[in-house]
């Protein structure tokens, strides 16, 4: 909360005299902190994101979508009906809401009249997407023939249907990075968190993933120190970075959050929850880097995004020299600096 008051101060002075909306979950939960912000024009609740982002004496209602360089995110569903026990996310969304596919559809087209070269659906659970998330994506490809690129966000594993699995195995417009809400790899952990698989469940999901697309990458969210988690807990969950090939690892120190069932467990000590997040972070660069290295020579499909800078489709990213932005083709891979690759046009 403390960096997201620091952006608004500073996008405040910045320029002092623009509209300053604040939405999000920090913000419904705690309105009146946010309010009181200098330059603060008004805090929308979640609720009213999706169909109209502000009234109009503000801006005109549109529908979700942020354009960022060449890449749009466009808000398909917001809101949580689940009750993971560490999240406090349900309390500020509220309830599963998915945006209706027209006004999807739209929102697209309007991104890719901006010059969007990607889309990326993004949502609190995108997976919970009403109907299912593989049909509409088969919809929303069918009905934009300009829609070249599109990406997903987060992914509940759990609930990846098989219309979703199709399009990973036989549409190239889907771009082949999947990023999974895994968050342990210990069956007692998953289920003191009331998450929905087991690890069982996670490795296959990844194998059908792979199998449906050799290209495949996969990220994950990983949690570590979680309340009454041991060291063979731990080791299971460091085991996962390996077992599902997590080249996109994002890992998280436990902290518990007000009103949440996690907070009232018995606490891991912070040292021991530091270092057990070190060690998932050092075995999550040294997979990556194995996965970066092992794409050195190779040909991929490349967007750059920025002034020679991008990524491959999926998601390693890449300089390309004197490539402009919005560029695609394919590039070859002629060695990795660090966490980049570098490439020419194949």
């Amino acid at each position: 909360m403390r960096q997201t008051r620091q952006a608004i101060r500073r996008a405040h002075l910045a320029r002092p005299a623009a509209k300053i909306l604040v939405t999000g979950c920090a913000a419904e939960l705690d309105p009146a902190t946010f309010e009181a912000i200098e330059g603060v024009t008004r805090v929308v609740k979640n609720s009213g994101k999706l169909n109209a982002f502000a009234s109009n004496d503000v801006m005109a209602p549109v529908a979700a979508g942020l354009l960022h360089k060449v890449k749009s995110f466009v808000a398909v569903q917001t809101g949580c009906d689940h009750r993971c026990t560490f999240c406090s996310i349900w309390q500020a969304r509220g309830p599963s809401s998915s945006l209706p596919l027209e006004a999807i559809r739209d929102a697209i087209a309007r991104e890719l009249d901006r010059g969007a070269k990607e889309i990326v659906l993004t949502g609190v659970d995108i997976t919970d997407y009403a109907g299912g998330l593989g049909l509409v994506c088969q919809r929303l490809l069918a009905a934009e023939p300009r829609l070249q690129r599109l990406r997903l966000s987060s992914l509940d594993s759990i609930e990846i249907d098989d219309a979703l699995f199709e399009l990973i195995a036989g549409e190239a417009r889907l771009m082949p990075h999947f990023h999974l809400s895994l968050q342990a790899g210990d069956d007692m952990v998953l289920k003191r968190m009331k998450r929905r698989h087991s690890r069982a469940e996670a490795v296959r999901t990844v194998e059908r993933i792979k199998t449906a697309r050799a290209d495949a990458s996969i990220g994950a969210d990983l949690i570590t120190g979680f309340p009454t988690e041991t060291e063979e807990m731990a080791a299971n969950t460091l085991r996962l970075i390996d077992d599902c090939d997590i080249v996109a690892a994002h890992i998280f120190p436990f902290s518990p959050r007000p009103n949440t069932p996690a907070a009232r467990m018995p606490q891991v000590q912070p040292q021991v929850v530091k270092a057990r997040a070190g060690r998932l972070r050092e075995a999550a660069a040294q997979r990556r880097a194995r996965w970066l290295d092992a794409l050195v020579g190779t040909t991929q499909p490349a967007l750059i995004e920025g002034d020679g800078t991008g990524h491959t489709d999926n998601f390693a990213p890449l300089a390309v020299a004197g490539a402009e932005r919005g560029a695609t083709g394919d590039v070859r891979i002629t060695r990795r600096d660090g966490n980049q690759l570098t490439a020419v046009w194949a």
